[in-house]
């Protein structure tokens, strides 16, 4: 009789072998080739047929085939495995490919079943072109309108239904009317253009106005006496200013001076355009811009205008001042721990030296960016405080054998990554706390940082760093970074910062992988240092993509004389940029400068990834490495530098 870790060795084996059968075939499979499941010895093919992806390996080649694959066969499929998330992939794609081969009463019995009423535009209009084609007219028109009266292009699908409402002549000057104020409201203005030609001139003529506004902002703002002073003139005018304001904000004050000592602008309007104007003066450093912020009414000095109004005392080094705006602040934002430290360093240069160190020794006993930097000003050991988190090895064993738990897992190590995210997340949310605190510990035994991070960060479980700040491909990012003559901490700090290392996450601007590489920037990187190039796969492979990311890094440090704020920076918002936020001469004070970077999440990412190297550093050495160390004097830029940037 076998043992229990006989046996538990047995089906390891065997899972291991379904997870290499699996890799091995499923590319050919995602092109539509299932012989190479077919050709496979009978021992393996029964193997991977006992397989818990097995489901997924079988949908995936039908929705590479739905053109020829049998509805029977899918169908068939669909009733066994309806609920894994591979089959309503499928089901979706067979429901559409009904509606386009023409078996709209086929779509229109999955449509009802599993689709109606989640409002997807595509799936409603394909409905509504089903009703149609079967002479059930008066079911369609009051839908089809609502779907019409939307402020965006709609998807083609609903071209034959809108088709349908212009025969019935269900589309007169109001419903045009209508969905031309939302597409206004939208800022879809070459919408809005189309639509007024079935308005009148008047609209027509308003909507170019529009477009004007948007593209010529300066022009049509010069132009402000030509215009009716009504409600629509004056909302132009508002919309031209604030473009303007993104481009030069000194040009958008001088022009809404003009204007709105001409024009009627309700109180609102005005408020928010002078805060608009305001901020964006600070944020690009510019002169005036505490004047402006300053002299806000009450009512349009909120919270971003108060933050402002004490980074421009400070990148002025106006200690007393700082300490004022400080304490103009609303209690929850004084007591944040950026302010809280500032106003520490007020208070030590303009002599208040017992009361900084007070505050000082209170917040350096906060694992944090300012926490750091207040240990650094008194010389002090950071406080690291990690705590492993303590395991159920029970509880742990019956999560991991929970069938979503197993598909999530399997998933993970095929390379499914987003795939098992899903299926994961899903699972886990219907976890208790405690449970999901286990889970926490699973996946970051299996290596699944991303998934171990986000529990325990979601848990407020902050102190087992080992989860928080694991260190995976280690070596490659060892490597890597030596090639490139940059410290392995830096480049980890930048992959958790950007991906918390999942090797295929795709960000909304198009960066891909470990260290979020844009393919024109992985593809100039890998011809420079002769790395074969492949695209998504050289972006999705961690090993490409580390190298890569380490090199472009080094690039940065080099840009920038070795600064790795600068170079942190560029490589989140592109060293364009960095070169317009340097200053015009002399030198600035790295603290200041990051406190002052125009850009929200740019300012905060460089924050993060500074305060994840020291604690890297600590993980990778057991020793204390000062983040003030890395706060080198930021420079101002040179003339060439410069006119490019510009």
């Amino acid at each position: 009789m076998l043992s229990a870790q006989s046996t538990w060795a047995t089906d390891l084996t065997e899972i291991e072998k379904q997870r290499q059968l699996f890799k091995t075939v499923f590319a050919a499979v995602e092109r539509g080739d299932w012989s190479v499941v077919d050709d496979l010895p009978a021992a393996d093919s029964l193997i991977l047929q006992k397989y818990v992806l097995w489901p997924d390996l079988r949908a995936t080649f039908w929705r590479a085939t739905i053109e020829t694959a049998s509805a029977q066969e899918i169908e068939l499929f669909l009733n066994q495995y309806g609920t894994l998330r591979p089959a309503r992939e499928l089901r979706y794609k067979h429901a559409l490919h009904l509606a386009r081969s023409g078996d709209l009463d086929g779509y229109q019995q999955i449509y009802e079943q599993f689709y109606q009423g989640q409002e997807i535009a595509k799936l409603d209009c394909l409905a509504l072109q089903a009703e149609l084609e079967a002479g059930r007219t008066a079911r369609v028109n009051g839908r089809a309108i609502k779907l019409w009266l939307v402020g965006r292009s709609q998807v083609s699908e609903c071209d034959p239904v809108f088709d349908h409402l212009d025969r019935q002549n269900l589309l007169g000057p109001v419903e045009y009317r209508k969905r031309y104020e939302l597409a206004v409201g939208n800022r879809e203005f070459q919408l809005a253009r189309w639509l007024a030609k079935n308005i009148d001139q008047q609209h027509v003529e308003e909507a170019a106005r529009w477009i004007k506004a948007q593209t010529r902002p300066e022009e049509f703002l010069n132009n402000y006496k030509h215009y009716a002073d009504n409600e629509t003139a004056r909302n132009q005018l508002v919309y031209a200013t604030e473009r303007l304001t993104y481009r030069d904000p000194e040009l958008a004050h001088r022009a809404w001076r003009q204007v709105s000592k001409r024009v009627g602008f309700p109180e609102e309007q005005k408020l928010r355009t002078a805060r608009h104007i305001a901020l964006w003066t600070a944020r690009d450093n510019l002169p005036g811009a505490y004047s402006l912020l300053r002299d806000l009414p009450d009512a349009a000095a909120d919270t971003e205008v108060s933050r402002w109004r004490a980074r421009t005392s400070l990148r002025k080094l106006e200690w007393n001042k700082l300490l004022l705006d400080i304490a103009a602040m609303s209690p929850e934002l004084r007591e944040t721990e950026e302010w809280r430290y500032w106003r520490a360093v007020a208070l030590q240069r303009s002599g208040q030296v017992l009361a900084a160190q007070d505050a000082f020794q209170e917040l350096g006993q906060e694992r944090s960016y300012y926490g750091f930097l207040a240990a650094d000003e008194l010389g002090q050991d950071y406080v690291l405080d990690h705590s492993q988190l303590l395991a159920d090895e029970d509880a742990i064993a019956a999560i991991e054998n929970r069938p979503d738990i197993v598909r999530a897992r399997e998933l993970f190590l095929v390379g499914q990554d987003s795939r098992g995210r899903s299926e994961w997340d899903a699972a886990v949310r219907s976890f208790s706390a405690e449970d999901r605190l286990q889970a926490a510990i699973l996946a970051n035994r299996w290596g699944w940082h991303s998934r171990a991070i986000s529990i325990a960060a979601s848990l407020g479980e902050y102190d087992d760093l080992s989860i928080r700040y694991p260190l995976p491909y280690q070596q490659l990012f060892e490597q890597s970074s030596s090639d490139a003559s940059i410290s392995p901490t830096w480049a980890y700090g930048i992959a958790r910062s950007e991906s918390l290392f999942m090797p295929d996450v795709r960000s909304k601007a198009g960066a891909i992988g470990l260290m979020q590489l844009m393919p024109a920037t992985g593809r100039e990187v890998a011809r420079g240092i002769r790395l074969p190039y492949k695209g998504l796969n050289t972006l999705t492979n961690p090993a490409s993509n580390i190298r890569l990311g380490t090199s472009y890094l080094g690039q940065m440090a080099e840009r920038f004389g070795g600064n790795p704020v600068l170079a942190t920076a560029a490589y989140n918002a592109g060293p364009h940029r960095v070169d317009r936020w340097l200053p015009e001469s002399g030198t600035i004070d790295a603290r200041v400068w990051i406190e002052n970077i125009p850009f929200n999440e740019t300012r905060k990412y460089v924050k993060r990834v500074l305060s994840a190297q020291a604690i890297f550093h600590w993980r990778m050495t057991g020793q204390l490495r000062r983040l003030s160390d890395e706060l080198l004097l930021v420079k101002a830029v040179n003339e060439p530098q410069r006119l490019a940037a510009r």
